[in-house]
Protein backbone atom coordinates (compact mmCIF):
# COMPACT_ATOMS: atom_id res chain seq x y z
CA UNK A 1 0.00 0.00 0.00
CA UNK A 2 1.48 3.72 -0.94
CA UNK A 3 0.16 6.48 1.07
CA UNK A 4 0.48 9.93 -0.80
CA UNK A 5 0.32 13.78 0.53
CA UNK A 6 0.49 16.87 -1.16
CA UNK A 7 1.42 19.93 0.08
CA UNK A 8 1.43 23.35 -2.01
CA UNK A 9 4.41 25.54 -2.05
CA UNK A 10 4.84 29.14 -2.65
CA UNK A 11 8.10 30.18 -4.35
CA UNK A 12 8.73 33.76 -5.15
CA UNK A 13 10.46 34.70 -8.02
CA UNK A 14 13.84 36.42 -8.57
CA UNK A 15 12.34 39.53 -10.22
CA UNK A 16 8.58 39.86 -12.10
CA UNK A 17 8.67 37.12 -14.76
CA UNK A 18 6.68 38.32 -17.76
CA UNK A 19 5.56 36.80 -21.07
CA UNK A 20 2.40 38.03 -23.63
CA UNK A 21 -0.22 36.83 -21.11
CA UNK A 22 0.91 38.54 -17.69
CA UNK A 23 3.16 39.10 -14.79
CA UNK A 24 3.79 36.49 -12.43
CA UNK A 25 5.19 37.28 -8.81
CA UNK A 26 5.83 34.40 -7.54
CA UNK A 27 4.97 30.25 -8.09
CA UNK A 28 2.88 27.98 -6.43
CA UNK A 29 4.51 23.91 -7.20
CA UNK A 30 2.77 20.89 -5.63
CA UNK A 31 4.99 18.82 -3.53
CA UNK A 32 4.24 15.34 -3.29
CA UNK A 33 5.07 12.40 -0.99
CA UNK A 34 4.24 9.03 -1.92
CA UNK A 35 5.18 6.13 1.33
CA UNK A 36 5.10 2.66 1.48
CA UNK A 37 6.55 1.25 4.70
CA UNK A 38 9.89 3.12 5.68
CA UNK A 39 10.63 3.99 1.94
CA UNK A 40 9.53 7.44 1.22
CA UNK A 41 9.58 9.25 -2.50
CA UNK A 42 9.40 12.87 -3.46
CA UNK A 43 7.94 14.72 -6.60
CA UNK A 44 7.02 18.15 -7.74
CA UNK A 45 4.43 19.45 -10.07
CA UNK A 46 3.68 22.95 -11.21
CA UNK A 47 0.00 23.62 -12.68
CA UNK A 48 -0.68 24.23 -16.18
CA UNK A 49 -2.22 27.48 -16.12
CA UNK A 50 -3.01 28.23 -19.72
CA UNK A 51 -4.75 24.67 -19.47
CA UNK A 52 -6.67 25.96 -16.18
CA UNK A 53 -5.39 23.77 -13.69
CA UNK A 54 -4.49 25.57 -10.28
CA UNK A 55 -2.36 24.19 -7.40
CA UNK A 56 -5.97 22.88 -5.19
CA UNK A 57 -7.26 21.31 -8.50
CA UNK A 58 -4.05 19.52 -8.62
CA UNK A 59 -4.17 18.82 -4.47
CA UNK A 60 -7.53 17.70 -4.88
CA UNK A 61 -7.18 15.28 -7.62
CA UNK A 62 -4.60 13.93 -5.66
CA UNK A 63 -7.12 13.63 -2.18
CA UNK A 64 -9.29 11.76 -4.22
CA UNK A 65 -7.01 9.05 -5.07
CA UNK A 66 -7.58 7.85 -1.36
CA UNK A 67 -6.93 4.58 -0.94
CA UNK A 68 -6.49 3.33 -4.95
CA UNK A 69 -3.49 1.03 -5.85
CA UNK A 70 -0.85 3.87 -6.73
CA UNK A 71 2.16 2.33 -8.91
CA UNK A 72 2.85 4.16 -12.58
CA UNK A 73 1.01 2.04 -14.88
CA UNK A 74 -2.28 2.86 -13.31
CA UNK A 75 -0.81 6.67 -12.33
CA UNK A 76 -1.63 7.05 -16.24
CA UNK A 77 -5.49 6.01 -16.56
CA UNK A 78 -5.84 7.37 -13.07
CA UNK A 79 -5.16 10.91 -14.04
CA UNK A 80 -5.07 13.05 -17.14
CA UNK A 81 -1.52 14.66 -18.00
CA UNK A 82 -0.74 18.04 -15.84
CA UNK A 83 0.97 18.67 -12.84
CA UNK A 84 -0.83 16.42 -9.88
CA UNK A 85 0.35 13.43 -11.81
CA UNK A 86 3.71 14.47 -13.00
CA UNK A 87 4.42 15.42 -8.93
CA UNK A 88 3.05 11.76 -8.43
CA UNK A 89 4.94 9.80 -11.28
CA UNK A 90 8.37 11.43 -10.06
CA UNK A 91 7.74 10.80 -6.75
CA UNK A 92 7.03 7.19 -7.73
CA UNK A 93 10.20 7.15 -9.54
CA UNK A 94 12.20 8.80 -6.62
CA UNK A 95 10.73 5.53 -4.60
CA UNK A 96 11.58 3.15 -6.62
CA UNK A 97 15.02 4.31 -6.76
CA UNK A 98 15.65 4.18 -3.04
CA UNK A 99 14.13 0.84 -2.48
CA UNK A 100 16.31 -0.67 -5.29
CA UNK A 101 19.77 1.06 -4.05
CA UNK A 102 19.74 1.92 -7.77
CA UNK A 103 19.61 5.50 -9.65
CA UNK A 104 16.21 6.20 -11.26
CA UNK A 105 18.45 6.44 -14.69
CA UNK A 106 18.97 3.03 -14.49
CA UNK A 107 16.20 1.65 -13.66
CA UNK A 108 14.26 3.36 -16.82
CA UNK A 109 16.94 1.73 -19.01
CA UNK A 110 18.65 5.12 -19.73
CA UNK A 111 22.40 6.04 -19.64
CA UNK A 112 23.82 7.71 -17.22
CA UNK A 113 23.07 12.00 -18.02
CA UNK A 114 26.08 14.21 -18.84
CA UNK A 115 25.54 18.26 -17.98
CA UNK A 116 23.66 19.68 -20.58
CA UNK A 117 23.47 23.48 -21.30
CA UNK A 118 20.20 25.11 -20.44
CA UNK A 119 18.98 28.79 -21.96
CA UNK A 120 18.36 31.60 -19.78
CA UNK A 121 15.01 33.54 -20.32
CA UNK A 122 14.42 36.91 -20.76
CA UNK A 123 11.22 38.39 -19.84
CA UNK A 124 8.97 40.67 -21.94
CA UNK A 125 9.74 43.99 -21.89
CA UNK A 126 10.50 47.21 -23.42
CA UNK A 127 13.68 46.54 -25.32
CA UNK A 128 15.63 49.06 -23.94
CA UNK A 129 15.25 46.62 -20.69
CA UNK A 130 15.76 43.48 -22.63
CA UNK A 131 19.00 44.88 -23.68
CA UNK A 132 20.28 45.10 -20.01
CA UNK A 133 18.85 42.31 -19.04
CA UNK A 134 21.00 40.15 -21.97
CA UNK A 135 24.03 42.28 -21.10
CA UNK A 136 24.05 41.20 -17.72
CA UNK A 137 23.89 37.54 -18.62
CA UNK A 138 25.61 38.03 -22.05
CA UNK A 139 28.65 34.96 -21.07
CA UNK A 140 25.45 32.84 -21.26
CA UNK A 141 25.48 30.52 -24.27
CA UNK A 142 22.14 30.28 -24.98
CA UNK A 143 19.38 33.09 -24.22
CA UNK A 144 15.38 32.52 -24.87
CA UNK A 145 13.54 35.51 -25.22
CA UNK A 146 9.98 36.28 -24.13
CA UNK A 147 7.89 38.09 -26.91
CA UNK A 148 4.35 39.43 -26.97
CA UNK A 149 3.00 40.07 -30.74
CA UNK A 150 2.58 43.67 -30.46
CA UNK A 151 4.57 45.00 -33.39
CA UNK A 152 7.60 45.59 -30.93
CA UNK A 153 9.38 41.91 -31.12
CA UNK A 154 12.23 43.13 -33.97
CA UNK A 155 12.77 45.51 -31.73
CA UNK A 156 13.35 43.45 -28.62
CA UNK A 157 15.31 40.68 -30.19
CA UNK A 158 17.44 43.19 -32.09
CA UNK A 159 18.50 44.76 -28.58
CA UNK A 160 19.23 41.51 -27.14
CA UNK A 161 21.37 40.49 -29.66
CA UNK A 162 23.19 44.25 -28.99
CA UNK A 163 23.34 43.08 -25.71
CA UNK A 164 24.53 39.95 -26.16
CA UNK A 165 26.31 39.67 -29.36
CA UNK A 166 27.70 36.10 -28.78
CA UNK A 167 24.76 34.20 -27.66
CA UNK A 168 22.75 31.89 -29.48
CA UNK A 169 19.38 32.65 -28.80
CA UNK A 170 15.88 31.47 -29.24
CA UNK A 171 12.18 32.83 -28.85
CA UNK A 172 9.08 32.33 -27.21
CA UNK A 173 5.99 34.09 -28.74
CA UNK A 174 3.51 32.21 -26.56
CA UNK A 175 1.05 31.85 -28.79
CA UNK A 176 1.02 35.83 -29.69
CA UNK A 177 1.52 36.12 -33.30
CA UNK A 178 -1.87 34.93 -34.92
CA UNK A 179 -2.41 37.76 -37.24
CA UNK A 180 0.69 38.46 -38.47
CA UNK A 181 2.36 37.20 -41.39
CA UNK A 182 4.45 34.30 -40.12
CA UNK A 183 6.63 33.73 -43.01
CA UNK A 184 8.24 37.66 -42.57
CA UNK A 185 8.35 37.13 -38.84
CA UNK A 186 10.32 34.56 -38.95
CA UNK A 187 12.77 35.54 -41.67
CA UNK A 188 13.07 38.66 -39.64
CA UNK A 189 14.14 36.23 -36.56
CA UNK A 190 16.67 34.60 -39.07
CA UNK A 191 18.31 37.55 -40.01
CA UNK A 192 19.26 38.36 -36.27
CA UNK A 193 20.39 35.19 -35.51
CA UNK A 194 17.43 33.45 -34.15
CA UNK A 195 17.50 29.59 -34.20
CA UNK A 196 13.85 28.76 -32.50
CA UNK A 197 10.71 29.71 -32.48
CA UNK A 198 8.23 28.48 -30.45
CA UNK A 199 4.23 28.56 -30.09
CA UNK A 200 3.87 31.56 -32.90
CA UNK A 201 -0.21 30.43 -32.94
CA UNK A 202 -2.84 29.46 -30.42
CA UNK A 203 -3.25 26.28 -29.29
CA UNK A 204 -6.69 25.47 -31.64
CA UNK A 205 -5.06 27.50 -34.04
CA UNK A 206 -2.60 25.06 -35.82
CA UNK A 207 -4.17 25.70 -38.81
CA UNK A 208 -2.73 29.20 -39.39
CA UNK A 209 0.97 27.19 -39.88
CA UNK A 210 -0.49 25.17 -42.76
CA UNK A 211 1.46 26.14 -45.79
CA UNK A 212 3.69 28.08 -44.22
CA UNK A 213 7.61 28.20 -45.01
CA UNK A 214 9.07 29.41 -42.29
CA UNK A 215 13.10 29.97 -41.67
CA UNK A 216 13.39 29.15 -38.71
CA UNK A 217 11.86 26.03 -37.03
CA UNK A 218 8.43 26.22 -34.90
CA UNK A 219 8.03 24.71 -31.52
CA UNK A 220 5.30 22.91 -30.19
CA UNK A 221 4.41 24.33 -26.93
CA UNK A 222 1.04 24.54 -25.39
CA UNK A 223 -0.28 22.78 -29.00
CA UNK A 224 1.38 19.47 -27.75
CA UNK A 225 0.84 18.18 -23.93
CA UNK A 226 1.73 14.17 -24.66
CA UNK A 227 1.52 11.87 -27.44
CA UNK A 228 -1.80 12.59 -28.23
CA UNK A 229 -0.86 15.85 -29.72
CA UNK A 230 1.20 15.03 -32.61
CA UNK A 231 -0.94 14.38 -35.00
CA UNK A 232 -2.33 17.94 -35.31
CA UNK A 233 1.30 19.03 -34.89
CA UNK A 234 2.80 17.16 -37.75
CA UNK A 235 3.94 19.39 -40.99
CA UNK A 236 3.08 22.19 -39.09
CA UNK A 237 5.77 22.29 -36.19
CA UNK A 238 9.32 20.54 -36.70
CA UNK A 239 9.91 20.94 -33.22
CA UNK A 240 8.39 19.34 -30.06
CA UNK A 241 8.78 21.49 -26.42
CA UNK A 242 8.66 18.85 -23.68
CA UNK A 243 7.75 19.48 -20.37
CA UNK A 244 7.00 17.13 -17.43
CA UNK A 245 4.08 18.86 -16.17
CA UNK A 246 2.53 19.13 -19.62
CA UNK A 247 3.22 15.68 -19.99
CA UNK A 248 2.00 14.21 -16.74
CA UNK A 249 5.42 13.02 -15.26
CA UNK A 250 9.06 11.46 -16.51
CA UNK A 251 6.88 8.34 -17.44
CA UNK A 252 5.03 9.92 -20.17
CA UNK A 253 7.66 12.24 -20.70
CA UNK A 254 10.04 9.81 -22.21
CA UNK A 255 7.66 7.75 -24.43
CA UNK A 256 6.61 11.58 -25.78
CA UNK A 257 10.66 12.00 -26.84
CA UNK A 258 10.88 8.81 -28.46
CA UNK A 259 7.70 8.84 -30.46
CA UNK A 260 8.51 12.37 -31.24
CA UNK A 261 11.90 11.20 -32.67
CA UNK A 262 10.33 8.46 -34.47
CA UNK A 263 7.83 11.12 -36.38
CA UNK A 264 10.91 12.88 -37.23
CA UNK A 265 10.25 15.97 -35.16
CA UNK A 266 12.99 17.58 -32.91
CA UNK A 267 13.00 18.13 -29.41
CA UNK A 268 13.26 20.63 -27.10
CA UNK A 269 12.92 20.36 -23.51
CA UNK A 270 11.72 22.57 -21.14
CA UNK A 271 9.78 23.49 -18.25
CA UNK A 272 7.63 25.76 -15.98
CA UNK A 273 8.53 27.93 -13.25
CA UNK A 274 10.18 25.16 -10.45
CA UNK A 275 12.48 24.50 -8.39
CA UNK A 276 15.21 21.71 -8.84
CA UNK A 277 13.08 19.13 -7.21
CA UNK A 278 11.27 19.55 -10.53
CA UNK A 279 14.14 19.61 -13.17
CA UNK A 280 16.18 16.64 -12.11
CA UNK A 281 13.86 14.01 -13.31
CA UNK A 282 13.80 16.76 -17.10
CA UNK A 283 17.56 15.92 -16.97
CA UNK A 284 16.88 12.39 -18.06
CA UNK A 285 14.54 13.35 -20.57
CA UNK A 286 16.82 16.27 -21.85
CA UNK A 287 19.70 14.33 -22.61
CA UNK A 288 20.33 14.47 -26.28
CA UNK A 289 18.09 17.18 -26.94
CA UNK A 290 19.01 19.96 -29.42
CA UNK A 291 17.66 22.80 -26.91
CA UNK A 292 17.09 22.52 -23.27
CA UNK A 293 15.62 25.37 -21.49
CA UNK A 294 15.69 23.95 -17.88
CA UNK A 295 16.09 27.67 -16.10
CA UNK A 296 13.02 27.25 -13.74
CA UNK A 297 14.76 27.00 -10.47
CA UNK A 298 17.23 30.18 -11.77
CA UNK A 299 13.92 32.65 -12.08
CA UNK A 300 13.32 31.76 -7.99
CA UNK A 301 14.59 33.99 -5.41
CA UNK A 302 15.70 31.13 -3.65
CA UNK A 303 16.00 27.27 -4.87
CA UNK A 304 15.87 24.14 -2.65
CA UNK A 305 18.62 22.58 -1.31
CA UNK A 306 18.34 19.89 -4.37
CA UNK A 307 20.52 17.31 -6.52
CA UNK A 308 21.03 20.12 -9.07
CA UNK A 309 24.48 22.04 -9.68
CA UNK A 310 24.21 25.29 -11.90
CA UNK A 311 27.21 27.51 -13.22
CA UNK A 312 26.94 30.82 -14.63
CA UNK A 313 28.03 29.21 -18.26
CA UNK A 314 24.58 27.94 -18.32
CA UNK A 315 25.76 24.36 -17.42
CA UNK A 316 23.11 22.21 -15.48
CA UNK A 317 24.11 19.04 -13.84
CA UNK A 318 22.88 16.35 -10.80
CA UNK A 319 25.30 15.83 -7.89
CA UNK A 320 27.15 13.08 -7.65
CA UNK A 321 25.52 11.20 -4.75
CA UNK A 322 21.61 11.76 -6.28
CA UNK A 323 19.69 9.47 -7.50
CA UNK A 324 18.38 11.21 -10.38
CA UNK A 325 22.22 11.36 -11.70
Amino acid sequence: MIETHATVERWPTAVPFTIARGTKHFVDVVVVHVRAGEGQGRGEGTPVYYLGQTSGGATAMIDALGDAHIDRATIQTLLPPGAARNAIDCALWDLEAKDEGAPVWAIAGLHPPKPVTTALTISLADPAIMEAAARAVAARPLLKLKLGGDGGDRARVAAVRLGAPGARLIVDANASWGDLDLEAEAAAMAALGVELIEQPVAPGEEALLDGVRACVPFAADESCQSRAELDRCAGRFQVINIKLDKAGGLTEALALRDAAYARGFEVMVGCMLSTSLAIAPAMLVAQGARWVDLDGPLLLANDRQSALQFDDRGRVWPAATSLWG
